[in-house]
């Protein structure tokens, strides 16, 4: 079983917002593969399943991400190896697309609680969301839609990431990154 985890906030205020880039790629899978919502009270989010694969999007906040994490994973005993989580990436240009494992959340408050409750082991990927001009603006500018003129990018890196995500389980991290890295002036694959 491999569980897909894209961040984000719930609700219409976040849904195009920089931070929520995550909900989109995981509303993208859940398009393209059928999976249907079995989502309980207790997953504290949205959850989708078609087959051996889930999707979460938790609706616990970004700071609490981990939270919903970890109520699937234990429901369902999946080991943090099998677990993927999407999100947004202020320290990559809008466009670029990096994959890891393990490390530092960076800053990252959803990372930071979920590394808290299930371990930092998990796959990473890191979709590019661009930075604000000044350090002090990281909250306003990650809680920001993107501009109209970006949205153009967006929704190609959002197609990539999603296609991407379903060859992830059968590839080890090195192939990953060498066949799927994206930089921001990639053309889209």
């Amino acid at each position: 079983m491999i569980l897909y985890v894209g961040l984000g906030n719930p609700g219409p205020t976040y849904e195009k917002t920089r931070h929520n880039i995550g909900f989109r790629v995981i509303d993208r899978l859940v398009e393209a593969t059928g999976a249907r919502n079995i989502s309980k009270k207790s997953f504290h989010g949205e959850l989708y399943r078609q087959g051996n694969l889930f999707f979460l999007k938790p609706l616990t906040y970004m700071n609490l991400s981990g939270k919903s994490v970890q109520a699937v994973m234990h429901f369902f005993k999946i080991p943090p190896e099998n677990l993927i989580v999407i999100h947004d990436d202020i320290d990559l240009p809008l466009g670029t697309i990096r994959y890891k494992t393990g490390g530092s959340p960076g800053g990252h408050n959803g990372l930071k609680s979920i590394d808290a409750l299930v371990g930092r082991e998990y796959l990473r990927v890191r979709l590019g969301v661009g930075k604000p001009k000044h350090r002090g603006e990281v909250v306003d500018y990650v809680l920001s839609p993107f501009a109209p003129e970006e949205e153009p990018v967006v929704e190609q890196i959002v197609d990539f990431a999603a296609r991407v995500a379903r060859e992830i389980p059968t590839l080890e991290l090195a192939e990953l990154k060498s066949r799927y890295t994206r930089r921001a002036e990639s053309p889209d694959v």
